[in-house]
């Protein structure tokens, strides 16, 4: 089957890196690094579009609802990525941000021949998660053409979920399927053919708007403090300690107490510091207030 690449503005090609194989290696790198500026500009145009989706994650989470990435090849693995980060980073749920990817485990290391073109998985690897219409589901793909991806978001909207595309190419497939379109226009890359560069980019930064978004919306950052970090390794027991003492002005060790005092939950430890009250009292006040510290703080 013939695919005509010609009308993707990622399969374009790039004017100013025609001779960059000609070019010194500063230079080389010096169109690289120019093109790339590009991409944060293409990400702020859609912010609008961003911000809509942040807002339907947060509201999927506190419904119950979960958040799946799903893609094939590296979109598949920047969903996974994202995912595989909440956890250590927010204390969330490890089911809360689920990455699909095409292939399955194995594609994570190394491409699987033809999963993306398997339309069939997509639906089938939704099913087997009990993806359900609380959920969001967050279709990722260069070219906005990828059949595996396709078939989930046609999936996710039979259920009646939010489904929202993630392209760098203006008017694709995807965007025809989903609810909400995000499409940072990056233009060619700087090697034609590989949208693992600035498309792969602009996917990155905005998977980290939309988790980062949606967990500071559920009360899991207080001012600009990851309050809910898990000290699962000494580099992050530090961290949770520094955060205490950072939202508290506590010496560190007040804070290693109040941590001892509460199982080293990081919230729980600064409510007890700022308000002079014990655990139970401060793990109280959190769970009424739906685990936001400044709402706890604000109404004594």
């Amino acid at each position: 089957m013939k695919i005509d690449l010609t009308k993707f503005v990622t399969e374009s090609r790039n004017q100013n890196s025609e001779k960059i194989d000609m070019l010194s290696t500063l230079d080389m790198l010096a169109i690289i690094n120019q093109e790339d500026q590009k991409i944060a500009l293409a990400v702020e145009a859609i912010l609008p579009k961003i911000a809509q989706v942040v807002d339907a994650i947060t509201t999927a989470f506190q419904c119950g609802g979960h958040l799946i990435y799903c893609g094939a090849g590296t979109s598949g693995r920047l969903g996974i990525l994202d995912a595989s980060e909440c956890p250590p980073t927010f204390g969330s749920n490890p089911e809360q941000v689920i990455g699909l990817i095409a292939g399955g485990h194995k594609a994570i290391l190394q491409a699987v021949e033809n999963a993306e073109d398997n339309r069939e998985l997509g639906k089938s690897d939704l099913q087997d998660i009990g993806f359900n219409e609380k959920d969001v589901l967050v279709g990722i793909a260069a070219s906005g053409r990828t059949p595996y991806v396709l078939s989930a978001m046609e999936y996710a909207n039979s259920l009646g979920a939010t489904v929202v595309s993630l392209s760098c190419n203006p008017n694709s497939p995807m965007t025809d399927i989903a609810g909400i379109n995000l499409t940072p226009v990056v233009g060619p890359e700087v090697i034609t053919g590989s949208s693992r560069m600035k498309a792969g980019t602009a996917q990155k930064l905005i998977l980290n708007m939309l988790t980062t978004g949606a967990m500071i919306r559920t009360g899991k950052v207080f001012g600009n403090l990851m309050v809910d970090v898990e000290a699962t390794n000494a580099k992050l027991m530090q961290r949770q300690k520094n955060i205490v003492i950072e939202a508290t002005g506590s010496s560190e060790s007040e804070a290693i107490a109040a941590l001892s005092q509460c199982n080293n939950h990081c919230k729980t430890a600064i409510l007890m510091l700022l308000l002079g009250i014990d655990a139970a009292n401060a793990t109280e006040r959190l769970s009424l207030h739906n685990g936001f510290i400044r709402n706890a703080l604000i109404n004594k």
